[in-house]
């Protein structure tokens, strides 16, 4: 028997009230299987776990095609393990035969997102309108349901140095988890690095006027000032377009990044800098 409440057995008797009727109140995956299978006793396994891994958000509900012959043939059950996820009553989506973990996952994913698939939605709607805070802390909540997700560290890097809170970032970034996002990540470190530079209250004075100008500029963009920081980079490139190796221009693409390609800023300044450095 399973032993876990997302996961029960279900009869021909019992199929219209917790798949059909139940499936109107959350996604109900049901698997087809029978004890012979060889198939089904590799996959089986891996559907409990996932359906309690899911926490209430999806229901498995297992049928023994040995004795519910009847509902094999109104799904078409041709061959088993047949997986078949219903919503609203119906087939929505399906499958046949074991597959690798990484597919059955993504198979109930799209079904029903996890609680950190939605967070990082959410997270994501509030960087992409520009809520800077909000970001942060629906970032964060993101990460606490699966530390491991690089989008949500990203997000969470993307929206820290929009708040200039460099320092905070340089630590994810020293600690990014290993992901598809890792590259995307380093492109915020020198903006990471000078916000980080001049967060303290007390910032040391700095004796040569690029750095003076570097770390103004840094303080203008921690403050929502971004269109003169990006005029301040500027004239630290036109000074000396290596300085600090690379990074005003490492800066500059780092703002271009979060204001987004469409942004009047940034096609403004991309065209400025372009003509700076060639």
């Amino acid at each position: 028997m399973p032993d876990s409440s997302n996961v029960i057995d279900v009869t021909e008797a019992s199929f219209a009230d917790e798949v059909l009727n139940r499936s109107h109140q959350i996604p109900v995956v049901v698997d087809f299987w029978a004890p012979w299978c060889g198939p089904c006793r590799a996959l089986s396994p891996l559907l409990e776990k996932l359906a309690t891994e899911g926490g209430g958000a999806w229901l498995l509900a297992k049928v023994n095609v040995d004795l519910t012959e009847r509902l094999s043939a109104e799904y078409g059950v041709r061959g088993i393990p047949a997986v078949k996820a219903f919503r609203e009553g119906q087939v929505v989506a399906e499958f046949t035969g074991a597959q690798p973990e990484p597919r059955v996952r993504e198979f109930i994913r799209k079904l029903a997102p996890s609680a950190a698939d939605t967070a990082l939605s959410e997270a994501a709607a509030l960087l992409a309108t520009r809520k800077w805070q909000a970001a942060v802390e629906a970032y964060r909540s993101a990460r606490e349901l699966d530390a491991a997700s690089g989008p949500a560290a990203l997000g969470l890097v993307q929206a820290l140095v929009a708040r200039g809170l460099g320092c905070e970032a340089l630590d994810l970034l020293d600690e990014f988890p290993r992901s598809d996002e890792a590259v995307t990540a380093a492109t915020f470190r020198a903006l990471a690095e000078a916000l980080c530079e001049v967060e303290p209250a007390e910032s040391p004075i700095d004796d040569d006027p690029l750095d003076a100008l570097y770390h103004q500029s840094a303080r203008l963009f921690a403050r929502g000032q971004w269109e003169a920081c990006l005029d301040g980079l500027l004239d630290v490139l036109r000074s000396n377009k290596r300085f600090r190796d690379g990074a005003a221009r490492k800066m500059m693409l780092s703002v271009f990044s979060l204001l987004g390609e469409g942004d009047p800023l940034t096609q403004r300044y991309r065209a400025e800098l372009a003509s700076v450095l060639f």
